[in-house]
């Protein structure tokens, strides 16, 4: 068996690529419903398929079985090919070929046989004892207890594994570490027909396994292998770690170049935008930054309320989107609906992207504005009134203040909630300002 850890990365898919590529049947016999049994006395020559919630083999196909549901049981004879997909499929029967069956909880008991290859793709797979597989194991899933026999090789790529049954060939297993592993399929799956198997994290081999060819494991330590449960050769390679995707502590020096690299990005978006502000609202810019300078706790304590008014805008649309959805659609005006429930994502989607600009550019260039006017004019009082001097000094000193570790991100909420309070003031003294003109 060609042992390739590419094939183990697509190995969920085996099964439905199987169906793809399996050669078409001159006849078939084709079976769905909630729940499908073939009878033990039933005997039937072509290949089958069915669909079903529930499926029951009894009796006997002489060609392959084909079979999708929820709970598959296979008690009788396939003697072709099995190919099952379901959330539980469990074999306490014979298949004479090769059986490549996906699923949640795939189980081969201690009465199943298999004349060939088994082919598995799951959250869990047990093989009891008594079980025999003539062929090779193939196995992709979270976890697998093998108490089985299987004569020919074993290739696993899997998150725990335990062998205790007994293997004609190889075994090569790649097994995620006892210290890596996550919860077992039990706590997050769906009860189902069969119960989970306990399967210890990592790699485990019991004291009855006994491996008749070689041993090949990856694993980043070396496991506890009991004597004489392997005949052939004993190798563990150490995972392949990509080292693009591995993590490594930056150095000081790289801390403080990102630092600084940061630091500087801020303070040329933020000029950039300034500029930009200052070109096509001057007006405006002079009116915000007034707010600030004239009325600097107000503007902190409305700051607090447009923050929060933000987020219930967006609580009322969402409610009244739902509320028009749900009674037009009740109405059986379904094209209202639609419409309604599509203005109020735009509405949303519309004021996320306002707000994070608001917030992220303009209360800045607001406070920065301010501040690199106020120290010019003790300086220079002539730069104070320039258009461009206040605003870089202003810049580079909100974009250190908002940079500084452990107490940057406090300098950059107070600058928010500052920034949003002057908007918040100028529009309510706005709308106030046309309701009297009107």
């Amino acid at each position: 068996m060609k042992t390739t850890y590419k094939f183990l990365s697509i190995f969920s898919l085996i099964a439905l690529l199987a169906l793809t590529f399996a050669t078409p049947a001159q006849a078939f016999d084709g079976r769905t419903g909630e729940t499908v049994e073939i009878k033990a006395d039933e005997v039937i020559e072509d290949d089958v398929y069915v669909t079903a919630t529930e499926f029951t083999l009894e009796g006997t196909v002489k060609g392959d079985l084909i079979v999708f549901g929820q709970t598959i049981i296979i008690n009788g004879t396939v003697e072709g090919d099995l190919i099952a997909a379901g959330q539980s499929v469990i074999i306490n029967g014979t298949v004479t070929d090769d059986a490549r069956i996906a699923g949640a909880e795939l189980k081969i008991s201690k009465t199943a046989s298999v004349g060939g290859d088994v082919v598995s793709a799951g959250a869990s797979l047990e093989t009891e004892k008594g079980s025999a597989i003539a062929g090779e194991l193939v196995i992709g899933a979270g976890q697998a207890l093998l108490d089985g026999n299987v004569t020919g090789d074993v290739l696993a790529g899997i998150g725990s594994l335990e062998l205790n049954g007994e293997f004609g060939g190889d075994v090569n297993a790649q097994v995620g570490d006892p210290e890596e592993g996550g919860p077992p399929p039990s706590t997050y799956m769906p009860q189902a027909e069969i119960d989970f198997p306990t399967v210890k994290p990592g790699f485990n081999i019991g004291k009855d396994a006994k491996i008749k060819g070689n041993l090949d494991y990856t694993q980043t330590k070396d496991i506890k292998i009991p004597a004489n449960a392997v005949s052939g050769k004993v190798t563990r390679s150490e995972p392949v770690v990509d080292k693009e995707f591995e993590y490594r502590e930056p150095t000081p020096t790289e801390i403080a170049t990102n630092w600084t690299f940061d630091l500087f990005r801020s303070i040329a978006t933020l000029t950039i935008f300034g500029l930009l502000l200052g070109w096509l609202a001057p007006a405006l810019m002079k009116t915000l930054t007034e707010k600030v300078q004239n009325q600097p706790a107000a503007s902190l304590g409305w700051g607090l309320v447009a923050y929060a008014a933000f987020f219930f805008a967006i609580l009322v649309i969402l409610v009244a989107m739902i509320a028009g959805g749900i009674l037009f659609g009740v109405l059986t005006l379904g094209s209202v609906s639609g419409t309604i429930i599509w203005i109020g994502i735009l509405s949303i989607f519309a004021m996320i992207i306002g707000f994070i600009l608001i917030t992220a550019f303009l209360t800045k260039i607001i406070v920065a504005w301010l501040s690199g006017k106020l120290i010019l004019s003790r300086i220079n009082p002539a730069l104070a009134e320039h258009k461009v001097w206040p605003l870089l000094l202003g810049v580079a000193l909100i974009a250190l203040l908002v940079a500084l570790p452990y107490i940057g991100w406090l300098f950059g909420m107070l600058i928010m909630f500052i920034g949003l309070g002057a908007i918040w003031i100028w529009g309510r003294e706005s709308w106030a300002a046309r309701k009297i003109v009107a």
